[in-house]
């Protein structure tokens, strides 16, 4: 497995910022996970002269500028003078959180980002969204063109915010002269992150829709950051996707965690999946499974060209994701206590995707009935 990157591990004297030519840049959202990592790497760099930190709280890394403020708060433009380039990370993808609200809170914050940047002077702003924008169809090619349509529809998790988000970052340069945005879509994330599809490696079985493709392509946080890293010093521009290198096949998939499959047919996967979700048993809607059953597997050549390479393989990640799931328990996209877990263990392939008896009981006991 790769190591960490050893320019995350410590940053520079502060008194050497002074003499470093490189951007200003802040980092919204930077107080925790990806922006928390990213604000690190850039304290570290020789390359950046200085890091300014938003968020809702004050993080660790006391080389950055820190301003705590919401990021829907339009006084961020202050806030944002004198950065060259800004990355915006401050984005709720949380499966727990009402869909309504995460909407409004990542469109509302996307659009201020924007709008303050521009009124600042920024030059560049840098937005983080997936490679799941491209959408998973069974006629996609293998792999997609960073130039490819996005043909995704707003019917899983988040990607109805993120086609908004992509929306508003082309129309700023038209509306804001002078700003340019680039566009980041890392393909399945791992590392400290909680998604619809790292849940998939928690459930007992690997549901596999009976006709379905499904292909596994991943992105580590790691060499996201690093991406994120190449953008803020425009050493790539433009709509990238990135990710490890090729991808893998559900057959590969399962040999390597060693969890079985479980195949049943589109109706019934696509039905149940709509049913439970619909009553509110599960986070995930029933689009989550289109991006385990059909390929959606991105070309990452804008980074290659730049002379960006990943540090992980896919094998490397899966394997990462595997031993950070351990121990958990997900049903239908919902994690289990551990008494519900010994059952839907004992009763095998069949809680492993309708689950409905486990769940039902949950509900029922959260509700006091």
């Amino acid at each position: 497995m790769s190591s960490p990157d050893p320019q995350v591990r410590g940053a520079r004297n502060p008194s050497t910022r002074s003499a470093v030519r490189g951007p200003v840049v802040a980092v919204t959202g930077a107080a925790s996970g990806v922006g928390d990592l990213l604000t690190r790497r850039l304290a570290a760099s020789d390359e950046i002269k200085r890091v300014v930190a938003i968020d809702e709280r004050r993080g660790d890394v006391a080389e950055a500028q820190w301003h705590i403020l919401d990021v829907r708060d339009p006084a961020i433009a202050e806030k944002l003078r004198g950065a060259d380039v800004v990355v915006h990370l401050a984005v709720d993808l949380d499966l727990e959180t009402d869909p309504a609200a995460r909407t409004a809170y990542n469109v509302r914050g996307t659009q201020t980002v924007l709008t303050a940047a521009a009124a600042a002077g920024v030059h560049r702003v840098v937005l983080c969204t997936s490679a799941m924008v491209y959408g998973a169809l069974p006629d996609n090619d293998i792999p997609l063109s960073e130039d490819a349509e996005l043909r995704a529809t707003a019917e899983a998790t988040g990607v109805g915010d993120m086609l908004e988000i992509e929306r508003l970052g082309r129309r700023a340069p038209r509306a804001h002269p002078g700003l340019h945005v680039t566009v980041v879509r890392p393909a399945v994330l791992v590392g400290g992150t909680d998604t619809a599809l790292t849940r998939y490696f928690e459930s007992p079985r690997l549901l596999v829709v009976a006709g379905s493709r499904p292909t596994w392509q991943f992105c580590h946080v790691e060499d996201l950051v690093s991406a994120l890293e190449y953008a803020a010093l425009e050493k790539v521009d433009g709509e990238f996707a990135v990710g490890c290198e090729g991808w893998l096949e559900q057959e590969e998939v399962e040999e390597l965690s060693g969890i079985r499959r479980m195949e049943l047919p589109s109706a019934v996967a696509l039905g149940t999946a709509a049913r439970l979700h619909r009553i509110g048993l599960t986070p995930s809607p029933a689009g989550d499974l289109a991006y385990t059953m059909h390929p959606w597997v991105v070309s990452v050549g804008r980074l290659h060209d730049a002379g960006w390479r990943p540090k992980w393989t896919n094998e490397e990640v899966l394997a990462a994701l595997l031993e950070e799931v351990e121990g958990r328990h997900t049903v239908a996209g919902r994690r289990l206590g551990r008494k519900d877990a010994t059952a839907a263990g004992a009763a095998g392939a069949t809680v492993a995707l309708l689950g409905t008896a486990a769940l039902v009981r949950q509900m029922r006991k959260r509700r006091g009935l």
